[in-house]
């Protein structure tokens, strides 16, 4: 703050100090030129056979002589013209090498920042900075980083965001956690060969690959529709446990900590006050064991699960930290729709739900596959009541309410005369709870 009448003169301020990223990033970015003949020899796969049927031995060792070395110079110089650097008031990334591009990242407009490392980063000891920001769908990254300076930085970064001084930013370092719980491998094991998802891929593949292989008599047909549905089996059950493996939740001042993966570890982080809606997910197969499953939709961040299978009364506790002053409505409480509700969807019409609390708006859809949607009051954009020409005839209606993630929760087929209520009452509550909701900080 300058005395009035008094000018700051910018060479008074502290320069600037660019770094780089750590030295092993040139050799993930010499994949680039490799990637690219890849692309174009899987998208035309018998023209690149022919093509490489016609080159000699020779030609082939001169053009790796020829590929190899660009690919490690492109690595190297993108390297080198890769710069970032912390200001008062903002994250600069400067990349670019025939064009530049710099990013000026606000500090106050971070919502998230994560920290992952893939297999082979955790064996060179680097890791990745991945970065929500507010108004941007994808996330800003810098790799690859050491280890130890990329949860420094991290630290830093969120220190200044929560309105630490640049002097002091370096000396808060990263906020201690305390751990709320770890999913047992045996659990998350057993949860995955439950889900449905998993059996359902493989029960379509022994009913298409039969009947494929009776009608061409073709190895290629057969192969091409057997290897997509083979995969989306294995990735929802080897490749969500692989991802899953040792989910660890803690508690920090910076909001909650989120640890997991067996191959490449993710550290990331549920911020403070950003929750917009919490889904308890219960399939058919977990109920026996009462387990639930709980999901999120964050402002500003792509981080959408928050455990991946939990008893139900732990998973309650831990919305509560989520939602501060938020309770799950107990089954009893949801009401159902009307029944004359079942002309317009026969049977699945008793999945639905719904329960409007002091603090929360919670709706549940689903049959098979419960899922249960708390919307805080505080985060509610705006309500709507939709009615389709059916829905007229029987007397119900569809409330929506629009989460500021872009989101919607939608109570099913109520009465529409209770529909035009909860319209009037749930644009109080949402006007009064955003009045009385404290503020979103880091580290508050």
């Amino acid at each position: 703050m300058t005395a009035p009448g008094v000018h700051e003169d910018v060479r008074d301020r502290p320069p600037v100090t660019e770094r780089r990223l750590h030295p092993v990033t040139p050799l993930r970015r010499a994949w680039a030129p490799v990637a690219v003949l890849i692309g174009w020899a899987l998208h035309d796969p018998d023209q690149a056979q022919r093509q490489l049927s016609r080159l000699t031995t020779t030609t082939l060792l001169t053009g790796l002589a020829v590929l190899i070395p660009a690919a490690a110079l492109y690595g190297f110089l993108t390297w080198w013209y890769t710069h970032f650097a912390v200001t008062e008031s903002e994250l600069r990334i400067r990349t670019g090498l025939l064009f530049r591009r710099t990013a000026h990242i606000r500090l106050e407009r971070i919502q998230a920042i994560d920290v992952t490392q893939p297999l082979l980063a955790r064996v060179a000891g680097v890791a990745k900075l991945k970065l929500d920001v507010i108004g941007t769908d994808k996330k800003d990254e810098l790799a690859f980083l050491g280890a130890g300076e990329a949860r420094a930085l991290r630290a830093e970064l969120l220190a200044r965001a929560a309105g630490f001084a640049p002097e002091t930013a370096h000396e808060v370092g990263e906020a201690p956690a305390r751990e709320i719980l770890r999913v047992p491998s045996g659990v998350l094991a057993v949860s995955l060969l439950l889900t449905g998802a998993t059996w359902g891929w493989l029960l379509v593949a022994a009913v298409v690959v039969p009947l494929l292989w009776t009608a061409t008599h073709s190895l290629w047909t057969v192969l091409a529709a057997a290897v997509p549905l083979f995969g989306a089996a294995g990735a929802s059950s080897v490749g969500r446990f692989v991802a899953e493996y040792d989910w660890t939740l803690g508690e920090s001042p910076d909001g909650l900590r989120i640890d997991h993966g067996l191959l490449d570890r993710a550290h990331e982080t549920v911020p403070p006050g950003r929750v917009q809606t919490v889904r308890l997910v219960e399939p058919l197969l977990w109920r026996r064991r009462d387990w639930v499953r709980v999901e999120l939709d964050v402002a500003g961040s792509s981080n959408s699960l928050l455990l991946p299978v939990a008893p139900r009364e732990l998973a309650e506790s831990v919305v509560a930290r989520v939602l501060p002053g938020v309770s799950v409505p107990p089954r009893e409480a949801l009401s159902r729709p009307p029944r004359r509700a079942r002309w317009c969807v026969p049977l699945w019409w008793r999945g639905y739900g719904l329960a409007v609390t002091d603090a929360v708006f919670a709706a549940r859809h689903g049959l098979l596959r419960r899922s249960l949607s708390l919307v805080p009051h505080a985060k509610v954009q705006s309500v709507r009541l939709v009615q389709g020409p059916w829905q007229r005839a029987r007397g119900v209606a569809d409330v929506h309410v629009d989460t500021g993630a872009n989101k919607s929760v939608t109570a099913r087929l109520r009465d529409a005369t209770e529909a035009a209520a909860l319209l009037r009452s749930q644009a109080e509550r949402s006007r009064t709870g955003r009045r009385d909701a404290r503020p979103d900080r880091w580290m508050a």
